[in-house]
């Protein structure tokens, strides 16, 4: 018999032996698969809770909230899936689910409010807002970040207001304290931006109003002297010459005297409030 005929037959034997081996893992695959999947189904959620947080520890977070969110199905009113949802809000923020984030803290907040740890779940929502401010690339390039609507700015202060409002002694209260700071600044200057939008378009009432805006609800802010040299010049413009001397003092008070105040100098041209 001639080579040939004895190579097509072991080729096709080897073949075969090849197949049967890539099915027989195949089966092995879904095998393993169903006995996770039926073990899952089987599962308390004590031991559901165990294996996301381990999921989490492992930086695991769509697995994480694939067994948090499982065990709140499965389990709605067990202690594990009350946990859970303080978990959630976490694993979220992590994986950057921003409106999930704050939709599981909002839960939280409204479903157990005499919850010992409902102060995590106002402190987080802050934090999520926060997270959400302009970026350090955007900083770099010296952005003029002030005259974004900050509307995320707004939302952050108000959660982190309320946390300290509500839990003065929650271990949160001294973070929040300083990223208030932050905040307030960041909306001191954006009322400042805005009395100089309005300024530079000759809508000095507008002006007078933001400017004011800006003076009387963030006092100690760093926008408030500028504020208050807007807030001169506006009155001047309107030739309301009784209340730009009241301003003028108020600003000679707290700052000295400063030629930027005369009103023969329209300095709010140029001028770009600065980031805090």
């Amino acid at each position: 018999m001639r080579p040939r005929d004895i190579d097509g037959p072991s080729r096709a034997l080897a073949t075969g032996r090849v197949l049967i081996a890539v099915l027989l893992v195949a089966l092995l695959g879904v095998g393993c698969r169903s006995h996770r999947a039926t073990d899952d189904a089987k599962s308390g959620p004590e031991t559901i809770y165990q294996r996301a947080q381990k999921s989490m520890k492992n930086g695991d977070y769509v697995g994480a909230i694939k067994g948090l969110e499982g065990l709140q199905s499965r389990f709605p009113f067990s202690e594990p899936a009350r946990q859970a949802q303080l978990d959630l809000i976490y694993v979220y923020y992590r994986s950057r689910q921003i409106e999930p984030a704050v939709d599981a803290a909002d839960t939280f907040i409204r479903e157990n409010p005499t919850n010992l740890r409902v102060d995590y779940a106002y402190y987080m929502k802050g934090l999520v807002y926060f997270e959400r401010q302009p970026n350090r690339l955007e900083r770099f390039f010296k952005a003029d970040l002030s005259a974004r609507p900050p509307v995320n700015t707004r939302k952050s202060f108000e959660a982190f207001a309320a946390l300290i409002q509500k839990y003065p002694h929650s271990p949160y209260v001294a973070d929040a304290q300083q990223r208030m700071v932050y905040l307030r600044n960041r909306l001191a200057f954006f009322e400042l931006h805005v009395a100089e939008y309005y300024m530079r378009r000759g809508a000095y009432v507008g002006a007078i109003n933001r400017a004011k805006g800006c003076v009387e609800n963030y006092d100690g802010a760093p926008a408030v002297q500028p504020a208050m040299k807007v807030l001169i010049q506006a009155y001047h413009q309107l030739n309301m010459q009784d209340l730009a001397a009241s301003a003028e003092s108020v600003y000679a008070a707290n700052y000295g005297a400063d030629s930027n105040t005369s009103p023969g100098r329209a300095w709010w041209g140029g001028h770009k409030a600065s980031a805090p």
